[in-house]
């Protein structure tokens, strides 16, 4: 039986901080008894029916480009705005073959991608 995934786990400054975000821009919200030492969103869901999110504090700050990054679809015209007002940074926009992007960051600097639609290559 193949693999699937379980969880995503991001290290943070501030767990609380980082979980909120992810939780408003996800649509989800956090568990009880998060903190800003460790934060998640779906772990109660033992079935992983969607992936649970977790949050842990560590003492290294972020120091380089994420080598993995999240690249999330919503058609939303207003998407990117919608994920600013919640503390994302934009860093770029690129455009491929016709397919557009936005390359953002959470508020610990952590890359994720947001497109209308996925990549067909």
């Amino acid at each position: 039986m193949p693999v699937r995934l379980g969880n995503l786990t991001f290290d943070c400054d501030d767990a609380l901080v980082v979980a909120r975000f992810w939780a408003e821009a996800l649509g989800r919200r956090v568990d009880d008894g998060s903190d800003a030492g460790f934060a998640s969103i779906g772990g109660a869901d033992t079935e992983r029916t969607e992936p649970a999110w977790y949050f842990e504090h560590v003492e290294e700050s972020k120091t380089a480009k994420n080598r993995l990054h999240l690249d999330l679809l919503d058609p939303n015209p207003e998407a990117v705005a919608r994920l600013v007002s919640l503390g994302a940074t934009v860093v770029a926009t690129h455009e491929l073959q016709g397919h557009e992007w936005t390359v953002l960051q959470d508020p610990e600097g952590n890359e994720f991608c947001v497109a209308a639609r996925a990549f067909g290559g």
